[in-house]
C-alpha cells in the first residue's frame, strides 16, 4: 500500500507562518489526488485543502482561504501546505492523504491512505 507521512508540524505563534510536508511513497504519485485534513480535540476529522495530480486544481475549505495553499512536487513524491496569517482556530492534527481513484474529491470517504498525522498548535 501507499505509505505517506507529515512532517513539520510544531508550535506557531498565531500570524504567524509555518509549512507542512507530506512525503509519499509509490511509483503513481503524479495520479493522485492529495488532501489536507485536521482534527482539533473534541472535533470531527475537516476538509482543509486538496490538489489534483497535475497541480491543475485546488480547492480550501472557506476558513483558510487566502491564508493556507496546497502545492506539490510530483519530482519529490511530496505535497505541502503553506499556512499564513495562522490562527488559535488551526490547532489541530493535520493529516495528508492520496486518492487513487480517477476523479477529485474534498471528502474524508473518497480518500484511500492517509498519514498519521502531525500536530500544529497556534499559540496567542
Amino acid at each position: 500500500q501507499v505509505q505517506l507521512v507529515e512532517s513539520g508540524g510544531g508550535l506557531v505563534q498565531a500570524g504567524g507562518s509555518h509549512r507542512l510536508s507530506c512525503a509519499a511513497s509509490g511509483r503513481t504519485f503524479g495520479s493522485y489526488t492529495m488532501g489536507w485534513f485536521r482534527q482539533a480535540p473534541g472535533k470531527e476529522r475537516e476538509f482543509v485543502a486538496a490538489i489534483s495530480g497535475s497541480g491543475g486544481r485546488t480547492d480550501y475549505v472557506d476558513s483558510v482561504k487566502g491564508r493556507f495553499t496546497i502545492s506539490r512536487d510530483n519530482a519529490k513524491n511530496t505535497v505541502y501546505l503553506q499556512m499564513n496569517s495562522l490562527k488559535p482556530e488551526d490547532t489541530a492534527v493535520y493529516y495528508c492523504a492520496a486518492r487513487s481513484r480517477v476523479g477529485y474529491s474534498s471528502l474524508s470517504y473518497g480518500y484511500d491512505y492517509w498519514g498519521p498525522g502531525t500536530q500544529v498548535t497556534v499559540s496567542s
